[in-house]
């Protein structure tokens, strides 16, 4: 789960949503610490795309407006990272955790 300022998100919950962008082949989302605001989290989509489609500020702004008339304003991720894969285990769940940690090394936090 993802606080925001005291809101709930769950990262599933996006996750359902996102899947039904046509763009999107796989997402996960997490949380990130809000450094403007202590206790608080942002949220990030990590998002793999279906062939054909390219990674480019226009499809992250279409998924962005996509999300905007389907969720709460606030639910709506911050950032947006375009991969060619998720790690994933061995059944192919996505492990948030590990995106979490490269997240934290990114920022020169200890994991």
């Amino acid at each position: 789960m993802i606080i925001i300022s005291g809101f709930k998100v769950y990262p599933r919950e996006l996750e359902d949503v996102l899947f039904e962008h046509e763009a999107v082949e796989n997402v996960a989302i997490i949380g990130l610490p809000d450094p403007n605001t202590p206790g608080s989290e942002i949220v990030k989509a990590f998002i793999v795309l279906k062939d054909g489609f390219r990674e480019t500020d226009e499809i992250k702004n279409e998924i962005k407006e996509f999300l905007r008339k389907n969720v709460a304003p606030y639910k709506v991720p911050k950032f947006i990272d375009f991969r060619k894969e998720l790690p994933e285990t061995l059944v192919g769940k996505v492990l948030r955790k590990d995106l979490k940690d490269i997240e934290a090394r990114k920022r020169g936090e200890e994991v």
